[in-house]
């Protein structure tokens, strides 16, 4: 019986010392990175999507490792120089670190504005990739595409001429 109770004891112990291990040193400095968006461009500028308020806005949410990701990029290219002059803009958001992300632009020849998303994707509710955000002119969110999809088909192009 007191074995039992040294065995909790020792486990107690070492719970409670794990938990002030953790605990910062006073004198520890701690750098935070100054976001002051949640999307900055691949130069660390803030972009706010309200500044295209008055443009239609596609948003692609992908990864340089989501293979469906990749496979739709080329239907987004047709898709986005065939919307050109219907008032889009198409911005490319990812969680992928800045370095990733400029290596992909310099290793693929697609014509994207790309950005890294700078929170946590489950806050738009997006639980895998692609998942594509699309806005009216008046800044509303009236469609959303989860998963992979021909953007240059008939179908969706017709969708999103339909957006005011």
């Amino acid at each position: 019986m007191s074995f039992k109770y040294i065995l909790i004891f020792s486990c107690c112990f070492l719970l409670i010392s794990c938990g002030d291990a953790q605990k910062k040193n006073k004198n520890t400095i701690v750098v935070k990175k100054d976001v002051t968006s949640i999307y900055t461009d691949l130069e660390r500028n803030s972009v706010q999507i309200a500044d295209y308020k008055g443009k239609k806005v596609l948003l692609n949410f992908w990864a340089t490792w989501c293979t469906p990701c990749l496979k739709e990029m080329p239907s987004l290219a047709n898709a986005q120089e065939i919307l050109k002059d219907e008032n889009y803009i198409f911005l490319f958001p990812t969680t992928d670190n800045l370095k990733r992300i400029k290596q992909f632009q310099k290793n693929n020849n697609y014509p994207f504005q790309f950005l890294q998303y700078n929170s946590t994707l489950d806050k738009l509710k997006i639980y895998a990739l692609p998942a594509t955000l699309i806005y009216d002119t008046k800044g509303n969110e009236v469609m959303r595409i989860d998963g992979a999809t021909e953007w240059d088909s008939e179908e969706i192009l017709n969708q999103l001429r339909a957006i005011q």
